[in-house]
Order: structure tokens, then sequence, then C-alpha cells
């Protein structure tokens, strides 16, 4: 009531407002340093990030995924239990995924650029620290713009729309045979009109790369 009187008579506060942060640690953000230029020659020059939820048998998870710009292959992931996108666990285990990768492939000392959106997990200090270390550049989409990562957008897309009809969840134990599965698929059977129209293993291979 005290409030609506105070609108009505235009009375107004001249004590400063603070923005509540919330208690935690240190979190750090990036320019996007791609920029819309999403140019690549070689694998793991561009790297975009993102979690997808997805059910299996009524319950919830959370799946982190990797993607390779040149390819669209997966090249890091892990799934666990939902906590709506910010598993610590789930991103440092799709994190050392990618990156062990990387140096398995032979693209320990090429330089790569890894663009994620803004989240909490994404802008710790504890996830940038260990990307420090690995020839890493971040770089990230402007707060609420995900037409800043297109090409991560339209991954999330085609799996809300098609996994659960390409494959059959009732064929599976466990949500990790299940993702495993859609891993597979995507970088060893799936064809892309903008790989001319092979998938993205075929599509390396053909070129001479890892």
């Amino acid at each position: 009531m005290v409030h609506k009187v105070c609108k009505l008579l235009n009375i107004k506060s001249k004590a400063k407002h603070y923005k509540y942060k919330p208690p935690g640690e240190e979190s750090i953000k990036f320019s996007n340093v791609i920029n819309g230029n999403w140019n690549t020659s070689k694998p793991f020059e561009k790297i975009v990030s993102d979690t997808t939820s997805l059910w299996f048998k009524k319950k919830k998870y959370d799946w982190t995924f990797y993607l390779d710009v040149f390819n669209n292959e997966i090249v890091g992931y892990d799934v666990k239990e939902s906590m709506n996108g910010n598993g610590v666990l789930n991103h440092s285990n799709a994190l050392n995924d990618m990156l062990n990768n990387k140096i398995k492939r032979g693209y320990e000392n090429l330089e790569t650029i890894i663009h994620t959106d803004q989240g909490a997990v994404y802008s710790s200090a504890s996830f940038n620290n260990i990307l420090s270390s690995n020839k890493i550049i971040r770089s990230m989409s402007r707060a609420r713009t995900p037409t800043d990562n297109p090409v991560i957008e339209s991954k999330n897309g085609w799996l809300k729309k098609e996994i659960y009809i390409d494959f059959d969840i009732n064929n599976y134990n466990t949500v990790q045979e299940f993702i495993d599965d859609i891993v597979w698929d995507n970088n060893n059977y799936r064809p892309s009109f903008a790989l001319k129209y092979k998938n993205p293993v075929e599509y390396k291979t053909q070129l001479g790369f890892k």
C-alpha cells in the first residue's frame, strides 16, 4: 500500500540500488572472438559447446558436448542426471574428454577457440583455469543472444526433434549407451549438406586429417 501511494505521488528513494550477486566463485566473461566468422581449415580450430536436457525413461539428464565446427563432429561429451545445465562434474568430464581427444589426434599444439554461452560453469574461474594451460582461446556469445552460436543451436534443434524418432529408448539399458549411440551415429553415419553429403569422420579422413 505504501509503495502504491509513493508511486502515485512520484516519491522516489535516493538510496543506491545494488544488484544482488549470489555467493560463489569468480565469474569471468569473455568477448565474442568469433563474431560470426565460422570459417575453418582444419579440425580443432573452432569448437562450440552447450548443455542440452533430455529425458530417458522418465528421468531428466544433462548432456554436455563439444562440437568441432570444421566437420560437425562431436569431439567430447558427458551425460549426468540433470542439474539444469550447471553440473560441475558433467562439464568437467565433457571438457576433459574433448581435451584428451585433441591430444590423441595430434592437435595438442594447435590454438583452439572454444565458443560457449555465458552459463555459470562456462564462466567460472575453475573451468577457464583448465583451458588457459591447453592453448585455448575463449569466446562467448552475448547475453541472451543464441544467434551468436548458430552452429550449436542448429545441432540442438536436431537433437530435440529427431533423436527420439531415430533411436528407440526401449533398446537401451542405460542413458550412457543411448548417448554413445547418438554420438557414433552423428560422427560416423549422419551425412550433411555442408560436408558435401559426407559424414564427419568421412569428411575429415578424405581431406587427410585425423
